[in-house]
Protein backbone atom coordinates (compact mmCIF):
# COMPACT_ATOMS: atom_id res chain seq x y z
CA UNK A 1 0.00 0.00 0.00
CA UNK A 2 0.98 3.44 -0.92
CA UNK A 3 1.85 6.05 2.21
CA UNK A 4 -0.09 8.67 2.28
CA UNK A 5 0.98 12.07 3.07
CA UNK A 6 -0.85 14.64 4.64
CA UNK A 7 0.31 18.20 4.13
CA UNK A 8 1.22 19.48 7.49
CA UNK A 9 -0.77 22.97 8.28
CA UNK A 10 1.73 25.92 8.67
CA UNK A 11 1.01 27.66 11.55
CA UNK A 12 0.75 31.19 12.00
CA UNK A 13 -0.97 34.47 10.46
CA UNK A 14 -1.15 33.93 6.47
CA UNK A 15 1.05 36.38 4.39
CA UNK A 16 -0.29 39.95 3.36
CA UNK A 17 -1.33 40.34 0.31
CA UNK A 18 0.29 44.19 0.40
CA UNK A 19 2.71 44.24 3.04
CA UNK A 20 3.47 48.02 3.67
CA UNK A 21 7.36 48.20 4.70
CA UNK A 22 7.60 52.17 5.60
CA UNK A 23 6.21 53.32 8.89
CA UNK A 24 6.09 57.59 8.78
CA UNK A 25 5.37 58.51 12.31
CA UNK A 26 2.60 62.03 12.59
CA UNK A 27 2.24 63.18 15.79
CA UNK A 28 -1.09 64.84 16.71
CA UNK A 29 -2.36 67.17 19.52
CA UNK A 30 -4.97 65.22 22.08
CA UNK A 31 -7.66 67.72 20.15
CA UNK A 32 -6.02 67.09 16.52
CA UNK A 33 -6.57 63.31 16.88
CA UNK A 34 -10.06 63.36 18.36
CA UNK A 35 -10.86 65.13 14.98
CA UNK A 36 -9.09 62.63 12.80
CA UNK A 37 -10.74 60.20 14.67
CA UNK A 38 -14.18 61.23 15.00
CA UNK A 39 -13.70 61.98 11.00
CA UNK A 40 -12.46 58.38 10.43
CA UNK A 41 -15.36 56.99 12.20
CA UNK A 42 -17.85 59.25 9.97
CA UNK A 43 -16.12 57.61 6.65
CA UNK A 44 -16.43 54.40 8.37
CA UNK A 45 -12.39 53.23 8.36
CA UNK A 46 -9.94 53.37 10.96
CA UNK A 47 -7.96 56.69 11.93
CA UNK A 48 -4.56 55.08 9.88
CA UNK A 49 -6.70 53.88 7.11
CA UNK A 50 -8.02 57.40 6.82
CA UNK A 51 -5.00 58.96 6.97
CA UNK A 52 -3.45 56.82 4.60
CA UNK A 53 -5.82 58.14 1.85
CA UNK A 54 -5.96 61.50 2.89
CA UNK A 55 -2.26 62.07 2.59
CA UNK A 56 -2.89 59.74 -1.44
CA UNK A 57 -5.68 60.91 -3.01
CA UNK A 58 -6.12 64.52 -0.96
CA UNK A 59 -5.12 67.78 -3.62
CA UNK A 60 -2.93 70.53 -1.61
CA UNK A 61 -2.89 73.71 -3.47
CA UNK A 62 0.74 74.53 -4.44
CA UNK A 63 2.10 78.07 -3.58
CA UNK A 64 2.33 81.04 -6.37
CA UNK A 65 5.30 81.08 -7.80
CA UNK A 66 7.43 84.45 -7.83
CA UNK A 67 6.22 85.30 -11.52
CA UNK A 68 2.16 84.75 -10.27
CA UNK A 69 3.40 86.76 -6.78
CA UNK A 70 4.43 90.17 -9.06
CA UNK A 71 1.13 89.23 -11.16
CA UNK A 72 -0.58 89.82 -7.73
CA UNK A 73 1.04 92.39 -6.51
CA UNK A 74 0.58 94.61 -9.69
CA UNK A 75 -3.11 93.64 -10.01
CA UNK A 76 -3.52 94.91 -6.14
CA UNK A 77 -1.36 98.64 -7.23
CA UNK A 78 -4.19 98.56 -10.29
CA UNK A 79 -6.73 98.09 -7.58
CA UNK A 80 -5.48 100.89 -5.55
CA UNK A 81 -4.89 103.47 -8.53
CA UNK A 82 -8.66 102.72 -9.83
CA UNK A 83 -9.78 103.82 -6.40
CA UNK A 84 -7.53 106.94 -6.80
CA UNK A 85 -9.14 107.88 -9.85
CA UNK A 86 -12.57 107.44 -8.02
CA UNK A 87 -11.27 110.00 -5.39
CA UNK A 88 -9.97 111.86 -8.54
CA UNK A 89 -13.17 111.86 -10.68
CA UNK A 90 -15.22 113.35 -7.19
CA UNK A 91 -12.72 116.09 -6.39
CA UNK A 92 -11.73 117.06 -10.07
CA UNK A 93 -14.01 115.91 -12.25
CA UNK A 94 -14.46 113.53 -15.03
CA UNK A 95 -12.29 114.16 -17.91
CA UNK A 96 -9.71 114.13 -15.92
CA UNK A 97 -10.83 110.82 -14.05
CA UNK A 98 -11.36 109.86 -17.57
CA UNK A 99 -7.99 109.68 -18.95
CA UNK A 100 -6.40 107.63 -15.68
CA UNK A 101 -8.84 105.22 -16.26
CA UNK A 102 -7.36 104.33 -19.62
CA UNK A 103 -3.77 104.35 -18.76
CA UNK A 104 -4.63 101.90 -15.98
CA UNK A 105 -7.01 99.81 -18.42
CA UNK A 106 -4.34 99.67 -20.45
CA UNK A 107 -1.53 98.71 -18.01
CA UNK A 108 -4.25 96.01 -17.03
CA UNK A 109 -4.88 94.32 -20.40
CA UNK A 110 -0.94 94.06 -20.47
CA UNK A 111 -0.74 91.92 -16.66
CA UNK A 112 -3.70 89.75 -18.17
CA UNK A 113 -2.19 88.73 -21.01
CA UNK A 114 1.00 87.71 -18.85
CA UNK A 115 -1.02 85.89 -17.16
CA UNK A 116 -2.23 84.19 -19.47
CA UNK A 117 0.87 83.59 -20.95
Amino acid sequence: MEAVQKKKKKAGRRPKAVKREVRAAVRFTKSEYFIVKEKAATAGKKPTEYIRQLAIKAEIKTRLTDEERRFLKDLISIGNNINQIAKACHAEGVLKAMMYFKNYVIQMDQVIKKLKS
